[in-house]
C-alpha cells in the first residue's frame, strides 16, 4: 500500500496550491490530480451537485488504488467531506478557512475571509466561527468571478486586478489586519492580494496545513512511501485548454482529457 498514489481534486487549477505543498513535504509520493473542469467553478453550484461530483471523483481515484484523497477545495470540503468520510475507508483530508491561525495572529481583532459564496454559506464555516470566533470580529467577502478570472491564467488582466481591489479594499478600511484565503485558487495570486492589502496585513494560506495533515494521516497508518522520487499526473474532466496549458507550463505530467464522463 505504501507505493499506492494519493488522489487530489478541485474544480480546476486552484488545488495546485495544495499539490505544490504536498510535493515539497512528501517528495516520495505518487500523486494523481484531477481538475473537475466540466463543472468549474464549484462556488456557484448547489451542494447536491458538488457532493455528487466529489463522490464520483473519489470513486474514480479509489479505482486507481489511491491510498488517501485530498479534497483540495474549500467549497467541496464544506459540501461533501462528512459524506465522503462516511462512504470511503481511506483517509480523506479536506481544507477549511484558517480562522484559528488568523485569530492567533490578529492584533486588531478583526479578520477578513475571502471565499466563494458556497463556502461562506456552508455549515463548516459557521462551526469554525462558533469555535474560534467568539472574541474577534470576522468579516466576509464573497469573491464572485475571481475563480473564473484566475482560471484564465492572465495575471496582468486589468479585470483581475480590479476584482482583487474591489474585494480587498473594503475589508482593510474596516480594520482587517489578517486576511484568510478561503478558496484554494486564491493562493495562486497571493502576491497580488498582498499588494492590494498592504504590507501591514497578514495573508494566510492554509495549503501547508493540509499537506501536514496528510503526512500525519499517512504516518499514523504507516502507509507513506519510503523512498524514490514521486510522480505527479494531472487530469481534467472537461477539455479546458487553459487548464492544459497551465499544467504543462508548471512542468507537470498532463494526462488525457475527459477522464471522467461529466
Amino acid at each position: 500500500m505504501n507505493n499506492q498514489p494519493i488522489g487530489i481534486f478541485d474544480s480546476g487549477i486552484g488545488g495546485l496550491s495544495i499539490l505544490g505543498e504536498i510535493k515539497s513535504l512528501l517528495p516520495n509520493e505518487h500523486l494523481i490530480y484531477i481538475g473537475d473542469t466540466a463543472y468549474l467553478p464549484y462556488g456557484t453550484k448547489s451542494k447536491q451537485i458538488i457532493s455528487e461530483r466529489a463522490n464520483k471523483i473519489c470513486k474514480y481515484l479509489l479505482s486507481k488504488n489511491c491510498k488517501s484523497i485530498v479534497v483540495a477545495c474549500n467549497t467541496a470540503t464544506s459540501a461533501a467531506i462528512h459524506e465522503l468520510r462516511s462512504s470511503f475507508s481511506v483517509p480523506i483530508i479536506g481544507i477549511e478557512p484558517a480562522i484559528k491561525p488568523a485569530r492567533l495572529r490578529t492584533q486588531s481583532r478583526i479578520i477578513g475571509i475571502l471565499a466563494t459564496e458556497a463556502t461562506l454559506g456552508g455549515d463548516k464555516l459557521q462551526a469554525l466561527k462558533q469555535k474560534f470566533g467568539q472574541d474577534i470580529k470576522i468579516l466576509h467577502q464573497a469573491c464572485s468571478g475571481l475563480v473564473e478570472e484566475i482560471e484564465l491564467g492572465d495575471r496582468q488582466s486589468q479585470f483581475l486586478h480590479d476584482l482583487i481591489e474591489t474585494y480587498v479594499e473594503p475589508l482593510i478600511k474596516q480594520g482587517v489586519d489578517t486576511l484568510v484565503l478561503g478558496c484554494t485558487h486564491f493562493p495562486l495570486i497571493k502576491d497580488l492580494i498582498q499588494k492590494y492589502a498592504g504590507d501591514s496585513v497578514r495573508v494566510i494560506d492554509p495549503s501547508l496545513s493540509v499537506a501536514s495533515e496528510l503526512k500525519r494521516q499517512l504516518d499514523i497508518k504507516n502507509i507513506g512511501r519510503k523512498g524514490g522520487s514521486g510522480t505527479t499526473t494531472c487530469f481534467q474532466t472537461g477539455n479546458n485548454k487553459t487548464f492544459e496549458t497551465f499544467i504543462k507550463k508548471s512542468n507537470l505530467n498532463y494526462g488525457s482529457p475527459n477522464l471522467i464522463t461529466p
